[in-house]
């Protein structure tokens, strides 16, 4: 849609970004704050998608060599893509799900039940296998180490990206420091759903 401006002329900008890899990364998260030259900021929401697979571009980046494993992080992706901007857009491109966003005002960012996240808290899982709303004790390691990370979360988004039985995205909330945590967050881990006993009795 970007590359091929699809859409120019018919009015349906809503802001406009100086650095492209930081529009890229806010397709990726699918959600954000845009910050403007005066200081304020708007929030920026999901809104819909153009329906088409999601493609990571670190695992293209890993498996062309590009990236070592080890680099494969938010931070050395966005650092590669801004070092390189002559074969950026080549690898950037190939992730054809595209997102459209809408403004929102109030707290946020909003999962996928339209109620506000919770920094370390929320987590995002794949509907198919787990129920939206419910509570599961998360066991893991702390980002880039292995310092445990074991908590109480609730399941309130999804994600393109988070497909399988055993997949979790935590939201560690916005910022510089936020975006260190996530960025490096690739921790194997477990977790276990809640249920109150009545329904786990009529589950058994």
């Amino acid at each position: 849609i970007d590359e091929n401006h699809v859409l120019a002329n018919e009015g349906l900008e809503l802001l406009w970004l100086r650095d492209y890899v930081e529009l890229f990364f806010l397709q990726v998260q699918g959600s954000g704050i845009v910050r403007f030259p005066d200081g304020s900021r708007q929030r920026v929401g999901f809104a819909a998608a153009n329906g088409l697979p999601f493609t990571a571009v670190g695992k293209l980046l890993k498996d062309s060599g590009k990236l070592q494993p080890g680099e494969v992080t938010a931070q050395g992706v966005m650092a590669w893509l801004r070092q390189h901007p002559d074969e950026a857009w080549s690898f950037m491109k190939q992730n054809r799900r595209y997102i459209f966003f809408r403004m929102v005002d109030g707290a946020g960012p909003l999962g996928s039940q339209g109620v506000p996240l919770t920094p370390g808290r929320s987590l995002a899982v794949d509907p198919a296998f787990l129920p939206l709303g419910a509570p599961l004790w998360l066991d893991t390691t702390e980002p880039g180490s292995d310092r445990p990370l074991r908590r109480l979360v609730v399941a309130q988004d999804s994600g393109a990206a988070i497909k399988g039985p055993v997949r979790g995205d935590l939201f560690w909330g916005a910022g510089e420091a936020a975006l260190a945590e996530a960025g490096a967050m690739q921790q194997k881990g477990r977790y276990w759903l809640l249920l109150p006993v009545s329904v786990a009795e009529r589950r058994e």
